[in-house]
């Protein structure tokens, strides 16, 4: 039986089918990677349009209608199908290394959880082929969201409600994951930085996504079935819409730039050569900022008469989390002060990541001050604020990491030079775009408008920001490129690329085999493989346990499946409203897919295979030439 595992078949049609039934944790690593990487793509392509549209004054470039069909997909796939699913790559592809783990909890439910959300991105862009994109801004206010004509909504209430149950199932894999499945030795508090924020963003998507799945199913049954959750004139409620989206919309912010400053406290250390400072502050202050970032959310509110008890409340709420957000930067700066600082296109980006990020964090201060807010709510300044904080703080993470992480991913380098290039290219566009909105905002522009009139100060700002935009979009072509270049490169093939590696995932000596470890680690301390290069070991782990046969699961195309039940199910939802006669059936087949596939995982009984000891040894050497993993 094992041996099937090992003796692998090639060829497109093998390789295509091996990645269709995956369930190891680093080929839907770079799934995710590249699923979001194209996303990214797209929703940075709808963001170059609305910048030339807004170019000049009075332009027609895009009409209004599509305008704002591109305003709400370049929000809802930036933070929902970009941003998350390449962090749930670098998630995927790192945590179990860094814990010394062989796979995550759930193999089957990882698989599940990256169809469901690829097949819910897919259906949800299926939507500006079939008659109009979703078009009532990315956070889909009820009143907009209710009265919009045509079927745009109801692919972004289906697309999102699919993508969503997949993200909601990483969450909760990764949380077991972390909790149970760490090597001997690996107390809480040895846990890298990089794992705890996944551990902790994860329990906020735990507790963030319901809220998000009980607004879209009233918002569903609204539109579907005329009920009145949302409809005011019929005894409903329009603002509980903003508030279980914002109950929601808040924590997902922090989902996101938690596992960021997770990847810049991995990259900070590594480059500075020295441990990172506070480790038991930071700690805490992602643990608080977790906490703190459910008790936010009606910042988002100020302007829509909630009361000055409530608004002074979330206003405090709001400036408090800023303390455990300040603490973080200075014990990254505090790491970096007095290290023997190796610059290198990772550490470039974590460098300009610090003031990007803090300047995002003043705005948003700033924003927490209700009757300034009540100026600035709905400006451009609000727009420059957000994208400081995502941009200067998420995407210069995940550019950072690529690159970081790239010999661990796919055992290649990304090139050095072309790095640099993208770095000032990309960041340079970055300021030149966001910066100036902040004065825009504070002149008046209103967010959301399509076009404006000529000679109201406006004008050059635009322009200049537009400029930016392209330098953006020139940078990521540079970065894609620098990918595709590095198929061509010759093989890492050896443990620690950077040299100064401290976590057990450098321990490994690339390609990484399918079950991680030969052997389980045994983990001395914080920083594991720091230790063990520091007292001569050369292999860089202390081993727990004799080599022995290892337990993997199998593969399996039930997920993808499963989800293709759940894509068949929303479109007869979608129909149903137009009183198609074939919307029910498609519904009911689509669920009975889904259920299916359920019902014959439940029967049969996967118990996964055995890698034998010998197979191993042979494996190793096939890997690393003779003497296996040394």
């Amino acid at each position: 039986m094992s041996s099937v595992a090992i003796s692998k078949k090639t060829g497109f049609g093998a390789t295509l089918w091996d990645y269709l039934t995956t369930v190891d944790h680093k080929k839907l690593g770079n799934m995710y990677f590249f699923a979001g990487l194209l996303f990214f793509a797209i929703a940075g392509f709808e963001a170059l349009l609305i910048r030339i549209q807004l170019m000049v004054p009075n332009n027609d470039f895009v009409s209004a209608g599509l305008f704002n069909e591109l305003l709400t997909m370049h929000g809802t796939t930036m933070l929902f199908l970009a941003a998350t699913p390449l962090l749930f790559g670098f998630m995927n592809a790192i945590v179990p290394l860094q814990i010394g783990a062989r796979d995550v909890a759930f193999p089957f439910l990882n698989s599940l959880g990256f169809w469901l959300f690829f097949l819910g991105a897919l259906f949800l862009h299926l939507s500006f082929f079939m008659g109009g994109a979703p078009d009532a801004g990315w956070t889909s206010y009820a009143s907009l969201s209710l009265y919009s004509p045509g079927h745009g909504i109801d692919f972004y209430v289906l697309g999102l409600q699919i993508s969503g149950a997949g993200t909601l199932i990483s969450g909760i894999n990764f949380i077991v994951t972390i909790i149970t499945m760490r090597a001997p030795g690996m107390t809480f508090m040895r846990m890298p930085l990089f794992t705890w924020t996944t551990l902790i963003s994860s329990a906020l998507i735990l507790f963030a996504f319901p809220p998000l799945t009980v607004g879209l199913f009233f918002m569903l049954v609204d539109r579907m079935f005329g009920a009145n959750f949302f409809d005011h004139t019929m005894g409903g409620n329009t603002i509980i819409w903003e508030h279980l989206f914002w109950i929601f919309g808040h924590p997902e912010v922090y989902i996101l730039v938690l596992p960021a400053f997770g990847l810049f406290s991995e990259i900070i250390p590594v480059f500075a050569r020295k441990r990172l400072f506070g480790y038991s502050s930071m700690v805490f202050a992602t643990i608080l900022i977790g906490f703190l970032g459910f008790m936010v959310w009606a910042h988002h509110m100020f302007t829509t008469g909630l009361g000055p008890t409530a608004n002074a409340i979330f206003a405090v709420a709001t400036m408090a989390i800023a303390v455990p957000t300040g603490m973080k930067v200075f014990n990254w700066i505090l790491t970096i002060w007095g290290g023997s600082i190796k610059v290198t296109v990772p550490m470039i980006y974590a460098l300009g990541f610090i003031p990007s990020f803090v300047a995002g964090g003043v705005t948003g201060v700033m924003q927490a001050t209700a009757p300034l807010d009540y100026q600035l709510h709905d400006s451009y300044f609000i727009v420059a604020h957000f994208h400081y904080v995502i941009v200067g703080g998420i995407v210069t993470a995940i550019f950072g990491a690529t690159h970081f992480y790239w010999p661990i991913m796919f055992n290649r380098v990304l090139n050095e030079k072309l790095g640099y290039i993208v770095f000032w290219v990309f960041f340079i566009g970055f300021h030149l775009t966001f910066f100036l909105q902040h004065f825009l905002g504070l002149m008046g522009m209103p967010r959301r408008v399509f076009t404006y009139q000529a000679d109201q100060g406006w004008d050059l700002y635009n322009f200049i920001s537009s400029i930016g935009a392209i330098m953006m979009g020139i940078g990521v072509i540079l970065l894609v490129v620098n990918m595709l270049l590095s198929i061509k490169g010759k093989p890492v093939n050896q443990r620690d690329y950077w040299g100064d590696g401290r976590s057990l995932e450098w321990a490994l000596v690339t390609p990484v085999p399918f079950y991680n470890f030969k052997q389980t680690p045994l983990i001395r301390g914080y920083d594991p493989y720091w230790i063990e290069k520091h007292e001569g070991n050369k292999e860089g782990m202390t081993y727990a346990e004799p080599l022995g046969d290892i337990h993997m699961p199998h593969g399996s195309i039930l997920p993808l499946i499963m989800s293709i039940g759940m894509f068949i199910a929303a479109f007869g939802a979608l129909y149903h409203p137009d009183g198609v006669s074939w919307s029910v059936p498609v519904i009911i087949l689509g669920i009975g897919i889904t259920v299916a596939c359920m019902i014959l995982r439940s029967f049969k009984d996967d118990l996964g295979y055995h890698v034998h000891k010998e197979e191993i040894i042979a494996l190793e050497e096939e890997l690393y030439g003779k003497g296996g993993n040394k």
